[in-house]
């Protein structure tokens, strides 16, 4: 059974760090984009970065380059965002997905999500 779950989210003051980890059961995860997602209350979910196959492509949106980095560690069959210079507008749920392709898609509402972890960036 394809499973994601992340960790990772807490709260930070603005300009801190936080490591978002997305673990994979059921499939091989570098074989596979994933993305990341966050939702914040009252606003559209927004596609925040990918990792394609197998060349680990990334893509970022255009608000957290430069800030954000998504890798993988194959050996743990996990996928990272490291976020540096929080802000509080980064406040969000922050999802995983994917939808088992190699590039860089939207994944669908029925495609494999994990079940969000909070960011929460205040003083």
């Amino acid at each position: 059974q394809v499973q994601l779950v992340e960790s990772g989210g807490g709260l930070v003051q603005p300009g801190g760090s936080l490591r978002l980890s997305c673990a994979a059961s059921g499939f091989t995860l570098n074989e596979h984009a994933v993305n990341w997602f966050r939702q914040a209350p009252g606003k559209e979910r927004e596609a925040v970065s990918c990792i394609s196959s197998p060349d680990d492509s990334t893509y970022y949106a255009d608000s957290v380059e430069d800030r954000f980095t998504i890798s993988r560690d194959n050996s743990k069959n996990t996928v990272y965002l490291q976020m540096n210079s929080l802000k509080p507008e980064d406040t969000a749920l922050y999802y995983c997905a994917t939808d088992l392709s190699m590039e860089c898609t939207i994944p669908a509402d029925d495609d494999y999500w994990g079940q969000g972890t909070q960011v929460t960036v205040s003083s």
